[in-house]
């Protein structure tokens, strides 16, 4: 039976068809599948900022922090996980772009010049200013509980258009981040969903993925090995019935033979024009936004783009230049890939998002001796998120923080919001995608989650 849908999938395949998620067995589970309704997005790309960006230096404009420069803040705006100080204004100028007058700093200024094209949550929420339980909450939408990611769900609802390549892909130049796997894990999903790493700091294809040749077969030798090796898991399932993790893995050991020629075309930068290269930028994230954007329209469904190992948007101390640094190595990319999207026709159906796992605070942190660090401290009770493209109403603005940027006090915004908001745009009611486990219907945004319709175009 196993076989003879995969067989049937080919062909629906082959004749731009697929059935509902719900009427595909396992062993199909990556041929594209069709959404609840027509979706606005096909394809989703995530630059993630993990360590926490600040709001108030790039897409948050605060000049009561000015006015106050220097002047002792409420009590509540102390209640932080380190101790703070004053007001701190913004070292960074903000200014309207584009016929919105969206407001964005300097920091961005190149990715301001497509404000019209960028819907910002201003009013984001997560739960505590602790980057671990962040992280999972925004990319696995749970902070406790292990829990499938975003680009899991994707997978799982929509299938893959590449069968070369791994339909979710997460880039992370030097290492794995904070919480390694566990923001791209597939949980309780079939491994087949799991997002596939890849350390972007390399260039040679063999680095960038690792045994993606193999130096001791042939190819036809390698297919020999897997047709026997497809041989001994079936007699293994024979006795012993489905097993999801042993479906992986054969998946697995598939694609990777397939990927050999598919990857090498990828993710071969050289094929692209010389002017489209220094266009990205010549440097590491410049490089993983162009590959991103090759994988996208060759049918990879989710391509999430992390800033680096560790947390590089951490910045306790000395914001002003660590976040020009770090800003100045993604801006240009970001830019160009939103006027790439749009030249190719890809824009309005690729779903592009900015942010990390919380904001930071309008106060300046301070030492041990009780000394300003010129830096700021977390804050998960408001902070901003950016999407663009596929389904997103451009030039917009949604929610508010206080004067000072410290609390969402204007239509506060969950990480469920904004999941669902995610879903919608892919085609899916939020509230029926689910997958039975443990007994339960589960889904990404739990028992919650409203769609942010006044963001949607």
């Amino acid at each position: 039976m196993g076989m003879g849908t995969l067989g049937l999938a080919g062909v629906l395949r082959a004749a731009g068809v697929a059935p509902d998620a719900s009427l595909v067995s396992e062993p199909a589970s990556l041929v594209p599948r069709l959404p609840h309704f027509a979706p606005k997005a096909k394809r989703v790309i995530h630059f993630f900022l993990n360590g926490g960006p600040s709001h108030v230096d790039t897409f948050d404009p605060k000049p009561a922090l000015a006015k106050y420069a220097g002047q002792p803040l409420p009590g509540e705006y102390l209640r932080t996980e380190r101790k703070t100080g004053a007001a701190f204004p913004s070292p960074f100028a903000f200014k309207p772009y584009g016929q919105s007058g969206l407001e964005i700093s300097d920091a961005f200024a190149k990715t301001a010049q497509h404000a019209d094209d960028i819907a910002v949550i201003r009013s984001m929420i997560a739960q505590v200013p602790n980057h671990e339980p962040s992280l999972m909450l925004m990319n696995c939408g749970d902070s406790v509980q292990a829990r499938p990611s975003v680009g899991s769900w994707v997978m799982y609802g929509l299938g893959t258009e590449n069968q070369n390549l791994p339909g979710f892909i997460c880039m992370c130049p030097g290492g794995y981040p904070i919480k390694d796997a566990e923001n791209w894990r597939s949980g309780f999903l079939p491994g087949v969903y799991q997002g596939t790493f890849i350390d972007s700091q390399h260039s040679e294809l063999e680095k960038l993925i690792e045994n993606i040749r193999s130096p001791h077969a042939t190819t036809a030798m390698q297919r020999r090995q897997l047709d026997l090796l497809a041989e001994l898991n079936v007699e293994h399932l024979r006795g012993r019935g489905d097993d999801t993790r042993l479906e992986a893995r054969i998946q697995s050991f598939e694609l990777a033979f397939r990927m050999q020629t598919d990857a090498s075309d990828a993710f071969d930068l050289s094929r692209e024009p010389a002017a489209t290269r220094a266009e990205y930028g010549e440097h590491v994230h410049g490089r993983q936004t162009l590959i991103a954007r090759r994988l996208l329209e060759r049918g990879v469904r989710f391509v999430q783009l992390w800033h680096g190992a560790g947390q590089p948007w951490d910045h306790h101390d000395n914001i002003e230049g660590s976040l020009r640094t770090h800003a100045g190595q993604i801006d240009q990319p970001i830019a160009a890939l939103l006027s790439d999207l749009k030249q190719r026709g890809m824009l309005e159906e690729t779903l592009v998002i900015w942010g990390g796992e919380f904001g930071r605070t309008p106060t300046v942190e301070l030492g041990d001796a009780g000394k300003a660090k010129m830096g700021r401290d977390h804050n998960p009770y408001g902070f901003s998120v950016w999407m663009a493209g596929g389904g997103i109403k451009g030039g917009t603005v949604y929610g508010a923080t206080d004067e000072f940027g410290f609390r969402a006090v204007e239509n506060p915004t969950s990480v469920h919001d904004l999941h669902a908001t995610i879903l919608h745009c892919l085609g899916f009611d939020h509230e029926k995608l689910t997958y039975r486990h443990a007994g339960r219907d589960f889904r990404l945004t739990d028992v919650e989650g409203s769609v942010i319709r006044s963001i949607l175009a």
